[in-house]
């Protein structure tokens, strides 16, 4: 990423013909939100003079303490290729801070940033690389999305099967352009669907970047007259989309989680990240898979974990620890889907990662045999318990769980918690068209 001050903005914004700057910021869903301004106005928002009506914004404030104050953070400097190239397009992500100077506590960047914070005070830097799928769907003749798609390819299929093979390399460009290392883009298991891998980068980067890699796909695909979502699952009977999040530690520039001694070859670090993971899991799960929809992915069948265990040589269980060692040794976590916040799912991935060092938790056994084909009795006799089964477990998980509550702070927590009750409760009562199809006909 680069480096900036103010100055430089200033006079980059002047020789590259910037006329608008977006000044974006994330609520507590995970969604992107900006406040546009004019270079002529830049100066002032540089200055952290920009404000706008906290209240409005789910998750925020009440109306009686509304103003809120967005601080750009000035190495998020972007200039927009996909925007006219006169009278150009720049963003700069933003900090919530209230109007006496303190950051603002429900700010999702902020409780990374703060969990970060607690992680350098241990010596550790987090390092943190997404895996994001989505689907590429066709757009009604109003511009509306649909779920169709012409295409059957398969995984790692190529045109003529992948029909979205030109959109998908014209994401990768752009985001080349933008600055991101792309390792790797390819088409998924099911038709229509996608993965664009880019290179890991510290949390707050990786976070920040997440946020544009789903800003830019989505806008190159409707420019190919496509729908790109990243709803978990949006059909039935196929694998839904995940973002497996890989993770490491670094101490001293050396990979913390890398012991060459050990017979895996990890180091204690590593083990007890694992062990932290696995104690609050089921309270982390309403974050990393926030939405009703999550668990309709989170089902046996179709690749994505649904048991709490580990192990480094098959991907049926929820963490897995890739062939790569030394420097390159991480952690992959394979619940999360791309509807997450993250940096509220890499707060608290982190935060329980650095409780299982602290307190020394060891994990249980790794589980080197595919659970998916393991009966009842051979769970239970591992110990490997569930993810939670649907939002509404999910929510209560994160009522009990007093530490990832306490990662994501009151204020949000208490918000974030209200909100997913009421999204639960609006879909129970919602008459679906499985309940139309199974019941009309026979009572």
């Amino acid at each position: 990423m680069a480096k900036y001050t103010k100055k430089e903005i200033m006079e980059l914004v002047e020789q590259e013909d910037v006329e608008f700057i977006r000044l974006q910021f994330t609520d507590m869903f995970g969604m992107f939100k900006n406040v546009a301004i004019t270079s002529s106005q830049l100066k002032k928002a540089l200055d952290n003079q920009c404000m706008f009506d906290g209240s409005s914004i789910d998750g925020f404030v009440r109306i009686e303490e509304s103003d809120m104050y967005l601080y750009p953070d000035l190495d998020t400097l972007e200039i927009f290729p996909w925007r006219p190239q006169q009278g150009k397009v720049a963003r700069l992500i933003c900090d919530i801070y209230r109007p006496d100077g303190t950051p603002f506590e429900g700010d999702p960047r902020y409780i990374l940033k703060r969990t970060l914070k607690e992680a350098a005070s241990m010596g550790y830097t987090f390092n943190a690389g997404p895996e994001c799928e989505f689907f590429l769907y066709h757009s009604d003749d109003d511009g509306l999305p649909t779920t169709l798609s012409h295409e059957k390819a398969g995984y790692f299929d190529m045109a003529p099967l992948d029909l979205g093979e030109n959109a998908r390399r014209d994401m990768v460009l752009t985001l080349e352009e933008m600055g991101f290392e792309i390792e790797a883009s390819h088409h998924e298991v099911a038709p229509a669907q996608h993965e664009i891998d880019f290179r890991y980068d510290e949390a707050l980067s990786t976070a920040d970047n997440i946020m544009t890699f789903k800003l830019a796909v989505k806008t190159i695909a409707k420019r190919h007259g496509l729908h790109a979502t990243f709803m978990p699952k949006p059909k039935y009977g196929m694998n839904g989309s995940g973002m497996h999040i890989n993770m490491s530690l670094s101490k001293a520039g050396k990979n913390a989680f890398a012991d060459p001694a050990d017979a895996m070859g990890l180091s204690e670090d590593a083990y007890y990240f694992i062990g932290g993971i696995i104690r609050h899991m089921k309270g982390m799960t309403a974050i990393t898979n926030p939405l009703v929809n999550s668990y309709k992915r989170l089902v046996p069948g179709y690749e994505a974990p649904v048991y709490i265990a580990w192990s480094a040589t098959n991907r049926s269980p929820l963490i897995r620890i890739p062939a790569a060692r030394g420097e390159e040794t991480r952690i992959e976590l394979r619940s999360p889907d791309p509807t997450a916040n993250p940096y509220l799912a890499l707060a608290v991935c982190l935060a329980a990662g650095l409780d299982g060092i602290k307190n020394k938790m060891k994990p249980p056994r790794s589980v080197d045999k595919n659970i998916f084909r393991m009966s009842m009795d051979e769970k239970e006799e591992e110990g490997i318990d569930s993810l939670p089964s649907n939002l509404r477990e999910a929510v209560r998980e994160l009522e009990k769980d007093e530490f990832i509550r306490g990662v994501l702070g009151e204020h949000l927590a208490k918000r974030y918690i209200q909100a997913k009750k009421a999204e639960w409760q609006d879909y129970t009562i919602q008459v679906t068209d499985w309940e139309v199809d199974h019941y009309l006909s026979k009572f």
